[in-house]
């Protein structure tokens, strides 16, 4: 059977790959301290667990609307006005299968072969493999510590070719856990708009993000530049990975698009799952979610801690998401080599930065902390003993 060139060109998924190494070294009988995904501990809020089982004794379970069940919609947009002072009309919001289908969506609605594409490196492998496979030209721009390894105008403005039609930005970063500052994605957002060029905006971690200095929560890309798309998810501030359920909101001209391109790739979200989700909204669950984010700086100052003790440097601290980003360059080893050994020698399962760039990738390494404090205690102890540095 002969494979697509498309297939044949896609690389592994590193965090998953340490994962399935990691459940081999557990069905061994070792135990594995897992720090190489970003999956909350915590699950779904109690409401919304209790919604799914409610839900579940339904007997029909039909397809909702391609862009989703329209209480949802309603919710999501409520939450935009509610959190972040940008109105929405519901009709702008797109619930789909997971971040990724939202992804999946806009980039099939956006794309055309031989579009240049610009996207920060390091980021988030999942997001440059679409846009590749829908034809587009991806151009990393390498970005460093000093600008937070996130994307700055001048970075765009430098790297800007006739070919770029548009441009990802992830705000906080997957690997990093660092923002855009306001006004530079505001600057960012107002130049590719002047260049006619589109921005999809991944805003996974938003609500996971620090607050703004005086205590608001950290805006939307809408609120600078509402003709951006922006990306968003259940699964992260919400705890609902498995639940692959996510949503897109999108200028009111692209609805329709969307709403073609999901009805002809996968009809619509999980039915049971977007149910459940509206009990994500109640004052009950936004609490819990609340409570959860601040969980995440404890174990964000755990981790930096245990880091600085051990001798393993964090350049940039993050501000939002539950990941750093570790300069394992003073170790003598790549992060491949690093993440191997690690998880061989240790039994902790990171993640090579070599999944999310090609500038100096072999010099970092992305760890998670959604894992427990119990776990992160102990997988920097290992990490620490096994360097002989503890």
């Amino acid at each position: 059977m002969k494979v697509s060139q498309r297939a044949q060109a896609i690389t592994p998924f590193l965090a998953m790959e340490f994962g399935k190494h990691a459940a081999a070294l557990e069905a061994a009988g070792h135990r594995v301290i897992r720090l190489n995904l970003g999956e909350p501990d915590f699950g779904a809020p109690p409401a919304v667990r209790a919604e799914l089982q409610r839900v579940a004794a339904q007997a029909a379970m039909p397809y909702t609307g391609a862009l989703g069940l329209p209480a949802l919609r309603e919710a999501i947009a409520g939450f935009y006005a509610q959190v972040h002072g940008v109105p929405l009309q519901p009709e702008q919001v797109v619930v789909t299968a997971g971040a990724s289908a939202a992804l999946l969506l806009l980039t099939a609605a956006l794309v055309d072969p031989g579009d240049e594409v610009l996207v920060g490196d390091p980021s988030y492998p999942c997001n440059r493999r679409f846009l590749s496979g829908f034809g587009a030209e991806v151009r990393l721009v390498p970005t460093e510590a000093a600008s937070r390894f996130q994307l700055t105008l001048a970075s765009v403005q430098r790297h800007w070719s006739a070919r770029t039609r548009g441009l990802m930005i992830a705000t906080p970063s997957n690997p990093t856990g660092t923002s855009v500052p306001r006004a530079e994605l505001a600057a960012i957002g107002q130049w590719a708009q002047a260049h006619e060029a589109w921005r999809i905006v991944d805003e996974i971690y938003l609500n996971l993000s620090d607050p703004q200095p005086d205590g608001t929560p950290a805006p939307t890309a809408l609120a600078a530049d509402p003709g951006a798309c922006v990306i968003n998810s259940f699964s992260k501030y919400f705890g609902m990975t498995g639940w692959r359920l996510g949503w897109a909101v999108v200028p009111p001209a692209l609805v329709s698009a969307m709403e073609r391109l999901a009805q002809n790739y996968y009809i619509c979200a999980p039915t049971p799952a977007q149910l459940a989700a509206l009990a994500c909204f109640t004052p009950e669950s936004l609490a819990e979610c609340e409570a959860r984010k601040r969980e995440f700086l404890g174990r964000r100052a755990l981790v930096l801690q245990g880091l600085q003790r051990i001798g393993l440097p964090v350049p940039v601290p993050p501000d939002g998401a539950f990941y750093v980003y570790i300069d394992v360059g003073a170790t003598g080893m790549d992060a491949m080599a690093f993440c191997q050994r690690a998880l061989n020698e240790a039994h902790v399962a990171l993640t090579p930065g070599h999944d999310f760039g090609v500038r100096e990738a072999g010099r970092f390494v992305r760890l998670s902390y959604a894992a427990s404090r119990d776990d992160l205690a102990e997988g920097l102890a290992r990490l620490g003993r096994w360097l002989g540095t503890a």
